[in-house]
């Protein structure tokens, strides 16, 4: 499971990318995409930092951010593609975010429950 976690997020920050790429290129949009790439490549950076935690606090408070990122990048996709910026690539990006977030959220349920 950790390890297809990694992939799902990178796959997702990658997806940002080419969607940020773009925005910016094609469609000169530069304060909401640039929003959703920090947001949307963070996810993963904090999953991966969470796999080299020094305790099952800090593991858990890893997770805790990637599941805030994964909000965030949620808000900016809808922003994105309520004001006209809709693509069919949203969709893509959609069912990776939502299946990060899944799997994040039962990977950081886990160890909650585990640290009990």
């Amino acid at each position: 499971m950790k390890y297809l976690l990694a992939q799902k997020s990178t796959d997702l920050a990658l997806e940002v990318i080419r969607y940020y790429k773009w925005l910016t290129l094609e469609k000169k949009e530069f304060i909401m995409s640039k929003q959703l790439l920090r947001s949307g490549t963070s996810i993963g950076a904090n999953i991966r930092d969470a796999y080299y935690a020094v305790s099952r606090p800090d593991f858990v408070n890893k997770m805790q951010i990637a599941l805030k990122e994964a909000a965030e990048s949620e808000y900016w996709i809808f922003l994105l593609e309520n004001s006209g910026y809709y693509v069919d690539r949203f969709q893509l990006m959609k069912i990776l975010l939502d299946e990060t977030k899944r799997r994040c959220y039962c990977v950081y349920c886990c160890w909650m429950h585990m640290t009990r």
